[in-house]
């Protein structure tokens, strides 16, 4: 029986996860079922692949957004289930009148990365599945975000030089989460406020995927999931670029870009680099129409000496095939 439940569990790469969990993890858990589909995939490659000594290096967190009044037993539920795998886990609590999402999710992962920090964690792993890049493919793309934005939820990233991110059930969608969890009985909570609709994430969840798919395509999430991992490559390649770029046309004295090297480039390199320089110099991520007002202002003005471009923060100057920047 054991076998069989690993062999159902074990949806994504194992050979990824039983490397990173060498190092000191740190996993962020809810009592939903992405946790325990979760929680259950690190307990089986724990005991059949890694040393007691190393087992006591993997620790969960919890973070309580207290919206509802019986969150407390939710808390209870969860330290409990973690106790029957002899796990060890951190509780915290958000302030209850963070109501907002967008708020309460950079809160939520401050404090798991400050907590990394503060226990020399070298990994985090959460529970996003292929749903949830969907979901947020969608939320983002609805708010007009670049490239970058709708195709930011990635496998395996790095947080800073000792930290590391790992998303392991990417490949897996919430359809055989929920059916794996419900053939092993394991002990989902049912969260009331995933039904809240004033919530854009649970709408696009409940309402404009289930529509999509009944009448536009029934395989949409895979299908936008591949195209995500398309664009995602594709835009690994004009990061490499870009930097390429940037590299060969800064001044290597001061705070410059050589435009007349950027204005014989594709546009979205020329945009990129543009935009790269501001934030490697200012720290300042300039939005869309900043950015194209200078390239403009490059093309139109080639031929003059001297142009300054105002801008919000900053101004450029464009001097002879100098752009140069002051706050």
């Amino acid at each position: 029986m054991k076998k069989k439940k690993k062999n159902q569990l074990n949806h994504t790469d194992d050979i990824v996860i039983k490397q990173e969990l060498l190092n000191k993890t740190l996993v962020a858990i809810s009592g939903g079922q992405d946790s325990l589909y979760l929680i259950n995939l690190i307990e089986n490659i724990k005991n059949q692949t890694i040393t007691k000594k190393n087992r006591k290096k993997i620790s969960y967190i919890y973070i309580d957004h207290q919206w509802r009044k019986d969150s407390y037993k939710q808390i209870i539920h969860i330290i409990n289930y973690i106790k029957s795998i002899n796990g060890n886990i951190f509780i915290y609590q958000l302030n209850r009148k963070i109501v907002s999402e967008k708020l309460c999710r950079i809160y939520r992962y401050h404090i798991i990365f400050q907590h990394a920090i503060k226990y020399n964690y070298r990994l985090i792993i959460t529970g996003h599945n292929k749903t949830d890049k969907v979901e947020t493919f969608l939320h983002h793309f609805f708010h007009g975000y670049g490239i970058e934005g709708i195709t930011s939820l990635i496998s395996n990233i790095k947080l800073n030089q000792n930290i590391s991110l790992l998303r392991p059930l990417l490949k897996v969608n919430r359809e055989n989460i929920y059916w794996t969890c419900k053939k092993y009985y394991l002990p989902i909570w049912s969260d009331t406020t995933n039904y809240t609709y004033h919530i854009y994430r649970n709408r696009i969840r409940y309402e404009l995927i289930p529509y999509l798919k009944k009448y536009f395509h029934q395989n949409i999430e895979n299908n936008i999931y591949q195209v995500l991992t398309t664009h995602y490559n594709q835009n690994e390649y004009i990061k490499q670029n870009t930097i390429k770029l940037y590299l060969t046309s800064k001044h290597k004295k001061y705070i410059a870009l050589n435009y007349s090297k950027l204005n014989n480039q594709n546009f979205i390199l020329q945009f990129k680099t543009i935009q790269l320089f501001c934030i490697k110099n200012t720290n300042c991520n300039l939005q869309y129409h900043q950015i194209l007002k200078i390239i403009i202002n490059n093309k139109q003005n080639i031929q003059q000496n001297y142009l300054r471009v105002k801008l919000k923060y900053c101004i450029f100057h464009i001097n002879k095939n100098w752009i140069y920047l002051t706050l």
